[in-house]
This record gives C-alpha cells, structure tokens and sequence, in this order.
C-alpha cells in the first residue's frame, strides 16, 4: 500500500540521547531575516547563518560550504499593510513594515533529530538498514508552497551516501503502519543535521557564517 506521507520537511522528532526535548527551538527575538530579503522562507526549511548577522535559505539542494544552522518554524513581522503584528508560519518575502525586524523562529539545536519524508522508494527494509549512518541531501532545490506556509523537502535517496559534506545524516525511520511500505516513496526518514552550524565536529568548519548562501 501507497505511504500517506506527503512534503512537510524536517519535522521536530525528539534529540538524541536522554535530554528533556524542547524541539530546540529558540527564542524570536535571537534570529532575524533581513527585512528586504524577497528569498520565500517555508516551515520546515534549513536555514544559514549570514556574516551580515541576519538568517538565509540555502540556494541549492547540495550539500554548501557552510554549516545549516536550524530548521525554520515560523516568523513574526509588522505588516506593512495593517500595520499590526503578524504571525505567519512562513516569510512570504514580503509585506513586513520596514522600520520593523522580521524575527525568526529556528529549532538550532545541534541534537536535534527530526523527520523527513523520503522522495523514492527505498527498496527493502534491509536496503534502509544499510542506509543507516549515511549522509544525504535534500530531493530537489529547497522550496515550498504558500498554500499551507510548508516546506517541499524530501530526503533524495539516490543520494545516500558517506560523502561527509551532505546535509542530514540518516539517523533511522519512524515505525509507522500508514507510512512502512520501502518500496515506495514517502518513509519517514529520522534525521540530524550534517554539519551543524553549532557543531564542532562536522566536515564544515563551525562557526563561519556565510557572505552569499550556500
């Protein structure tokens, strides 16, 4: 039988180890997206740090020179047509009052784990056991859908590899009965990110933010 799962990319799971989950996600008021950034930011999306202090998209599927630092959730803006502060669990890349910051929501924590549909069929179960451990990238450039504010992202299987500078590394999948048929796409992949931005032991030097996105 066909999985149910659909895009929604990384969706907060628990963390690794033992540690009280909080999703890890922090606080608005410590990111921003700069307010004249037309990039569409889409819940469920990574995001990088800029030198400019400021939070981006990546430009491309492929695994960058910089180090993802979180998974956007959310943002709030003043808009610039009511003038009222508005939620939204995207950024449109555009509509906010400029004298205003655009704060984002990031889960940023290194440990976290999250879920990610995968975009083709795994074959087996055992293929995915020989997956585990792996890296891999997203399926196609990072983009979502106004519609519902939420990310496209799958998880590229073609792409299972043990390349070091791809973007997740393959943690698991989730047990679920609507969603166990490896011969089709849409298994709910457990992920962590490859080369966090906060990490100090990734392929991707930590701590260099980027000038231009990845």
């Amino acid at each position: 039988m066909a999985n149910t799962n659909g895009s929604f990319g990384l969706r907060p799971l628990n963390k690794m180890g033992g540690a009280a989950n909080s999703t890890g996600m922090s606080n608005y008021s410590m990111y921003e997206i700069a307010n004249g950034n037309t990039s569409k930011f889409y819940h469920g999306e990574p995001v990088i740090p800029l030198s400019t202090g400021y939070i981006d998209v990546p430009g491309a599927a492929a695994g960058g020179t910089v180090g993802l630092l979180g998974v956007f959730q959310g943002c709030e803006y003043v808009s610039s047509t009511t003038g009222k502060p508005t939620w939204s669990n995207y950024w449109p890349g555009s509509g906010a009052n400029s004298n205003h910051p655009v704060k984002a929501y990031v889960n940023d924590d290194p440990m976290q784990l999250y879920v990610i549909a995968t975009d083709a069929s795994w074959t087996s179960k055992a293929t995915a056991r020989a997956g585990v451990f792996a890296n891999a990238n997203f399926s196609t450039a990072i983009t979502g859908t106004d519609a519902t504010g939420l990310s496209l992202g799958r998880l590229a299987i073609s792409t299972i590899a043990t390349t070091a500078a791809l973007q997740m590394r393959v943690m698991g999948w989730v047990e679920d009965a609507l969603n166990e048929d490896f011969s089709a796409a849409g298994i709910g992949a457990i992920v962590r990110l490859n080369n966090h931005f906060n990490s100090n032991n990734g392929a991707i030097a930590a701590g260099t933010p980027s000038t231009t996105g990845v």
